[in-house]
Formats: structure tokens, sequence, C-alpha cells
């Protein structure tokens, strides 16, 4: 039975989330994983010195957090050689996603993306109200002609694109998404997702204005630095739409610790080159184990890799619990083709030795479930 003091809106939503999380795989298992390799955290780590910031600045816990997060975005700011006024933090890419689609979407209001991609911006879209338009992937890739085609067909205040893209790990150069802005509707925004740009080719970053109005760019600390649980992302915009942000968005929702954390893992350089080789090495060698067990490992440009299984979607989805069944967490695509694959989380050395051990067995019984 429904709550009857629920909105209309409220009401007609589905009770899902967009992810089961893998602890409650093993609560429900009732053991933990032996490799956790699907949710695309970085399992190398934060940097030490974001940990020993983060644990000096945990004595001060008693504090709210800076409502303004000021010395993290002016080290975002100077990062990237651009005025603070042009600079959002938030917790999270998710939780800007939220923010934004408040700020911009009305009830029925279209919105335009990619079927398979980023299923906790459509949960955003959805729960405000708005109403999504998908195009499809075309290959391994999302399609920007076919976003801008769809953006203007339906009149859309957002258009969504992630580059390098989630859940294939394929890019677009950096002059194929800037195309994309001369070709929008005026009131239509481009929301570039760009939470794995730390292992990208430089060629994948276009080059566009912080002052463009046409476009905001979000980006996380979840991935390369290793700080997915303390929850820190931040969009590059013009400034008349990052202070539209103050409207709505949680004003202490980030903690000291995090903002301590962040400022500290943005300024190791070190720490972020060893991450982005040791992902190097983990993509090498999952291509190698991919090949051994003949199929085949997609080129990526982030900290996973989609492993092609060679059949569909049915066939994908067993190899995948047969993985989660032998303590291996990894994820696959939502939709077809793309379901042919299983996303896996770049490792250690050990976590590839414990998926080089199961993989084949997963494949075995996937054979014997799937004919």
């Amino acid at each position: 039975m429904t709550d009857p003091r629920l909105t209309r809106l409220a009401a007609s939503l589905p009770a899902t989330v967009p992810f089961v999380g893998p602890e409650t795989m093993e609560r429900e298992a009732g053991e933990a994983f032996r490799a956790r390799l699907g949710a695309n955290e970085s399992v190398f780590g934060p940097s030490p010195k974001a940990v020993a910031a983060m644990e000096k600045a945990a004595a001060e816990s008693w504090k709210y957090g800076d409502s303004l997060s000021h010395d993290l975005r002016h080290a975002i700011a100077a990062y990237h050689d651009v005025d603070p006024a042009h600079v959002l933090v938030g917790e999270g890419i998710d939780g800007i996603l939220g923010n934004l689609v408040r700020l911009t979407v009305a009830e029925g209001g279209a919105v335009v993306t990619s079927a398979g991609a980023y299923p906790t911006f459509n949960y955003h879209v959805t729960g405000f109200g708005g109403t999504l338009h998908k195009v499809p992937f075309r290959g391994d890739h999302e399609d920007p002609d076919a976003l801008v085609d769809k953006a203007v067909e339906t009149g859309a205040k957002l258009v969504y694109i992630s580059n390098p893209d989630n859940p294939m790990g394929s890019w677009h150069d950096g002059a194929t998404v800037a195309a994309m802005l001369d070709r929008l509707p005026d009131t239509c925004l481009l929301v570039l997702d760009e939470a794995y740009a730390d292992f990208a080719p430089e060629e994948a970053i276009p080059d566009i204005a912080p002052t463009d109005t046409r476009v905001i760019r979000t980006r996380t600390f979840s991935k390369a630095y290793g700080l997915a649980g303390a929850r820190v992302g931040y969009a590059i915009g013009p400034v008349d739409l990052i202070a539209a942000f103050d409207r709505v968005r949680n004003h202490f929702g980030m903690t000291r610790v995090s903002q301590d954390g962040a400022v500290a893992a943005l300024a190791d350089r070190d720490w972020l080159e060893k991450v982005c080789r040791d992902v190097e090495r983990s993509k090498a060698r999952m291509s190698e184990i991919a090949a051994g067990n003949g199929l085949r490992a997609l080129p990526s440009a982030t900290n996973f890799v989609a492993i092609d299984c060679g059949r569909d979607g049915g066939f994908a989805r067993e190899v995948m619990l047969a993985l989660i069944a032998r303590g291996v967490f990894v994820r696959m695509p939502g939709v077809s083709p793309l379901d042919r694959c299983i996303r896996i989380t770049c490792g250690t050395d050990g976590d590839m030795d414990v998926l080089a051990e199961t993989l084949p067995l997963a494949l075995e019984d996937a054979a014997r479930n799937v004919r």
C-alpha cells in the first residue's frame, strides 16, 4: 500500500536504487569478496598524504565542514587554471547531478542520454519528474550526433554524455565532444561527465572555456584519487550556473574530513601518477587473461575493462553471476548489445591472480547453464 502522504510523483516511482552495493551482496552471501572489482573504485587507495590529512581532520569532526569548501574549491581552480567562481564542490558527481536536474528540469521536461549510460543520472531525472529520451550507442561508443539530434527533436534541457565512457571504457577525441556544443539548442545544456578523465589520453579532453554557457563538466575524487568513500566531486561551468547551485545544494554536505583529504590528494601528483601506472598494468594483465580464455578486452581509457564474452547478454550475465559466486565482484552493462560484456575494475596483482583463477571456471559454469 502506498503511503497517502507521498506526492503523486513520489508515489509513482519504483522503490529501487541504481546499483546493488557489494556490501549487500556480502551480507547475503555471508562472506566477503575475494576481489572487489565491480564498482570502479581505486583498490590502490588514496594518497598517504590524503590519509594523514583526513586523520588530522577527524579530530575536528565536531565542527561542521566549511559550507563554501573554500580551500578545496581554490585548489581545484588553481589546478585547472580557472577562477574559483567557475568551480562547484559537491557530494560526488552523483550529488552534483541531482542538484543540476533539480535546478533545470521541470516535471515532464525532456532530457537526453544514451541507452546503457550511467543509470544514476537517469535516477535523478526520473526522481524530479523529467522525461528521459535515450539513443543507442554506436558500436561501443556513445553517439554524439544522435544525442544532439534527439536534443533538437525533443527540445531537451539537458543532454548527458560521459567521456571517457562508462560502462564500455571508450572515448571520443575532445574535438568531437566540443563540436556538439555548436549544434545544441540554445536552451539545452551539455552535461559532460569526465569522471575518468585522469586515466584518459590527452586528446580525449576537449578545450572548452569555463565561461562557455552551453556546458557543465563534472570530475570526481572517487576514481584515480581513491576517495570514493569520501564523496567528493566537482563541476566546472559558467559563473551564473555555478552560483545557482546555492539555491538548492546541501550547504553542509561536504565534511571537513572529505575536504581536507581531497586538498591533500590533489596536491600529491606523484601518487596520482603511480595509480595511473598501476591501472595500466592491471589493464594489460586483464587483456592477457581475457585472451587466454578466448575472450576480447575492449580498449579502455578508464580504470576498468569491458570484456566481450562473445555471446549475448544472457551468457554474459551467467559469467558475471558465476564470478560473484566465486567471490569476485564484477558488473555488466544493462542493455543489448553492450550486455555481451562484463565490466571489471582494475586491481592489484593479487586481484588479477584471483580473476585468472576464477574466470575459466565461470565460463565453464555459464556454458553449462546457457545452451
